[in-house]
Formats: C-alpha cells, structure tokens, sequence
C-alpha cells in the first residue's frame, strides 16, 4: 500500500506542477473579481443592498433552472430558511443523514426541530430512499395534517437529502417515498452547484434547495449561501424573512414576524457573480481532472469514486474509497505528512454529543463508508 500511496503523491503533484504544500481545495480568482469588488466600493453600496446582489440572484436562478433564487449569508442559513418555509416547527422532525458536513443537522436544531439519521446509499454516499421507506413502513402515521411518528408522536416535517461531494442522491425515488408519506423534500445543495440529476440541477427538484458559496466551494464568495426554488410565492417570503421580515417603506421602520438578519453582503455579491462566470470553466477543468484521476486509480487498484447512471457531477471534493479504516487511516497520514492535504469523510452525527440521543437506523452503509472515505485535492488546476 505505501508504493501505492507515494504514487498518488507523485501523481497529484504532476498535476498541480508543484513541490509544496497541495491544499484540498483551494480558491481561483481568474476573471472579474477585483473589477468587480471596486466596483462595489467605488458605489459605496458595500454592504446588503447593491447591483450584485441582484445579479447573483438572476445568475443562480438561470444556472440552476428555478424561478427564485435569493441570496443569504452563508449555506447553513440557506438550510435553516428553507426548512422554516417548508413548515418545520419547533418540536417536529426531519429525516436527514448522518454522514454528512454539521450544517445540516444544525439547520434543523435551528428550527427547534430533531433530525432522524437515516441511512445513504453506498453508490451515492447520500441519504438512502430504501433507508427512509423503510423506516416509515416501521414508524410512519399518516395523520390529518401530516406524517407522525409513532415512536415519538411527533410530525415528520420534512427530508432532507444533502448530495454528498457534488453527487446527486436517487431523487426520483425519494421523492415518491417521500410524496406517498406527504414530507415535503428540502435538498441540501451546499456542495453541489454544477451538478444535475436526470438533465435537473440540484436543489431545483424538491420543494425548496440551499447552497454554499463557502471559501472552499468550487464557487466561492468569501462566504455567502443561496435558497432556490420554482415556488415564487415561497421565493418572495425567503426574501422577506432574511431581510429582517421589514415591510418595505422609503424610510419607516416595521417587522411584522422574526426574521433573519441573513443578507449576503454586495461585497460577497460581486466576488460571487465573477466567480459564477467561470463556473463552466472550473467545472470542465474538474471532470478532466476526475477523469484522470479516475484512470490512474484504476492502474494502481484503489476506488475513485464516480458520478452514479443520470447524473453530472460537480466532483467538487474528489475521493477515494479504502479497504478498512487501517488503510484509510495509513493513507491520511502519510500524504497530510508529505505535504499532499487529504481528508476523512465527516464523523457521524449521532457519533457528536449533541446528537448522540437522536433516532437513527443500523447506518450500516454509513458506517462503512465513514471507515473508508478520503477526500483528495480537488482545485482547479
């Protein structure tokens, strides 16, 4: 295995033409950013009112096909408003993942809801419609005004599937679960932007969808999130609600409802809409290097994960798939030690202490890849 490993650095530094340190996934600035960030400046609208905000919002909107885009603070607010506007309230549950970044299920506490951790698939590495129908054959009530629980006697407010690394979860097949149970569906598109399932862009096919343009995101904005949907009414109250729930007025002052002081900058805008017009780009230049990848990993006979049958990948964080958590844990160490920057899947959320008394099934894909799962640089080259 180490031949193996010292191979993969050899090759990982042929492909980023350089002796230093190899981030996992580091930024590129090639276009308008710093035009565009004067121009801010010289505007003096720096802050959550200016010409870029409205840009990104029509960009996002034509990039990912729906009808309303609106521009937050970062991806983990997306999340939080996306549930609140699909009706999760205080008490009630979502059936998410637990292999997955902390965002998620911290957008659901947000709400004062519980998140159920249900299994994911282990071609995906996202949550599992198997895992979900099961679990509501054994659990799930239908109920007037909803899917109950009916270990807990709670409302099942929603399912959120988040697309693990850019690659699409069996959307069709959760959103017949998922329809049959009346939870309407929010995806976690956080690292996502540029991927599609069967011709749709993630996040446009539930109800409602949040992204990330954190700083090691394929597209960045320094940080900055995103909620899309093709409801308008829907888009309009995410506006409202993360814009501090003001009624509009030339100079009064009056909130009807809390809401949320979750307005991206311009600032955040204008390096967000550059980067947005190298998005094809950055993608194109990330499937070759996918690719390539995919083809030295074969010679040397370790697993580099691909994008599934109907779907484009982003491949925004690229990984390989271990024998055992010895390997894995062989293979962290020595590339990180070389200089070559890799990264193990998240841990398990019921594995954290703020989770650990959350309902969960066997996880036993999860659990699998969690032992198995690095990530290895992905930037653009």
């Amino acid at each position: 295995m180490m031949e193996k490993i010292q191979q993969m650095i050899s090759f990982v530094r042929d492909q980023y033409k350089t002796d230093k340190f190899i981030p996992l996934h580091e930024p590129r600035f090639r276009g308008n950013e710093k035009t565009y960030l004067l121009d801010t400046i010289d505007s003096t609208f720096v802050s959550s009112v200016g010409a870029y905000v409205d840009k990104f919002e029509t960009m996002m909107q034509d990039i990912t096909g729906t009808t309303k885009a609106v521009a937050v603070v970062n991806g983990t607010a997306s999340l939080q408003v996306a549930l609140r506007l699909a009706g999760v309230k205080a008490g009630e549950e979502v059936l998410t993942q637990a292999l997955t970044f902390i965002a998620t299920a911290n957008a659901i506490t947000y709400n004062q809801a519980m998140p159920v951790f249900l299994d994911v698939d282990l071609d995906t590495m996202g949550l599992s419609p198997r895992a979900v129908e099961a679990f509501l054959e054994e659990f799930g009530e239908l109920r007037e005004g909803g899917c109950y629980n009916r270990s807990t006697g709670r409302r099942i407010a929603a399912c959120m599937p988040m697309h693990t690394f850019g690659f699409p979860v069996h959307l069709d097949e959760l959103l017949a679960v998922c329809g049959k149970w009346n939870i309407p569906v929010v995806e976690d598109a956080a690292e996502s932007l540029g991927s599609f399932y069967k011709g749709k862009h993630t996040g446009s096919i539930g109800q409602i969808g949040g992204f990330s343009f954190n700083g090691n995101k394929t597209i960045t904005s320094g940080g900055g999130g995103a909620i899309v949907t093709n409801d308008v009414e829907m888009g309009t109250r995410a506006k409202y609600l993360t814009t501090t729930a003001k009624r509009p007025h030339p100079y009064e002052f009056f909130h009807d409802e809390i809401g949320y002081n979750f307005r991206m900058p311009n600032l955040n805008a204008a390096l967000a809409c550059a980067q947005l017009e190298k998005l094809e780009a950055f993608l194109a230049d990330k499937r070759a290097l996918a690719s390539e990848y995919a083809a030295f990993f074969k010679d040397v006979g370790i697993t580099f994960r691909t994008e599934t049958p109907n779907t484009k990948a982003n491949y925004w964080l690229m990984c390989v798939e271990l024998g055992d958590r010895t390997e894995r844990d062989n293979f962290l160490k020595v590339t990180n030690e070389s200089g070559v920057m890799t990264r193990p899947i998240w841990t398990l959320m019921y594995r954290l202490p703020m989770y650990e008394a959350c309902q969960r099934d066997e996880q036993r894909n999860a659990q699998f890849l969690e032992e198995r799962i690095v990530n290895i640089p992905s930037s653009v080259r």
